[in-house]
């Protein structure tokens, strides 16, 4: 299965916390900020980071901007930049806008031209965002501490109609179904032998190494 290639640009905190986390993960990664001195830092981390002017099309266009699968726009307090880079990229045909905003007013903004997804910071943190990122399915992610993490995840296809046994995720993964989530109910243990249905909501436990590569191997 092809991995998504994601290209970020703005390599302040959140931006370049966001590659950090995807590179570690083993996806390709894009940095593009306007600071040369911000893409010499995170050069050693990502696959390509390149100096350019966020809100020139014909330097995104030379960049292959719409080649990835996703572009997360990270600028920081430049709220101007941000919109007209996100409606650069709408514009241009990227599929796949992620955007950070700074207040509930720039969000509506972004939402209005077109972007797919907004992030705020104080909400979502770097790291959370890359698991989203990595999954549509993944819902949320909480670090239980450095080696170990909690992730929610909606049952995708290849699960429905099949029991929490017969889909072995400790044997499979190395991870734990500690919960499982039906409308508004939280079944603490769930049974190991009802069928998932499409809306089910499975509560994981596990090794963060462990973690990725289950996240990795949902389909979208």
């Amino acid at each position: 299965m092809k991995k998504k290639q994601f290209a970020i640009i703005g390599m302040g905190r959140f931006g370049s916390s966001v590659a950090k986390s995807l590179s570690k993960a083993g996806f390709e990664v894009l940095a593009i900020d306007r600071s040369e001195a911000r893409t010499q830092e995170v050069s050693n981390f990502v696959t390509h980071a390149i100096q350019a002017e966020c809100t020139d099309e014909e330097a995104l266009r030379a960049i292959g901007i719409r080649n990835f699968d996703v572009v997360v726009v990270a600028i920081g307090a430049d709220i101007q930049s941000s919109i007209l880079t996100t409606l650069i990229l709408k514009e241009m045909g990227v599929t796949n806008i992620v955007v950070k905003a700074s207040n509930d007013l720039h969000g509506k903004v972004l939402t209005r031209i077109g972007a797919d997804k907004i992030i705020y910071p104080e909400r979502d943190m770097g790291q959370r965002v890359a698991h989203h990122l990595i999954s549509s399915n993944i819902i949320d992610y909480i670090e239980f501490s450095s080696d170990y993490s909690i992730i929610e995840t909606k049952v995708s296809g290849k699960m429905v109609g099949h029991s929490l046994r017969q889909l072995d995720f400790r044997a499979r993964y190395n991870c734990n179904i500690i919960a499982l989530k039906v409308g508004e109910k939280l079944i603490i243990p769930p049974s190991v032998d009802s069928p998932l249905k499409q809306d089910d909501i499975l509560v994981i436990l596990g090794k963060n190494d462990d973690l990725q590569r289950f996240e990795i191997s949902l389909p979208e």
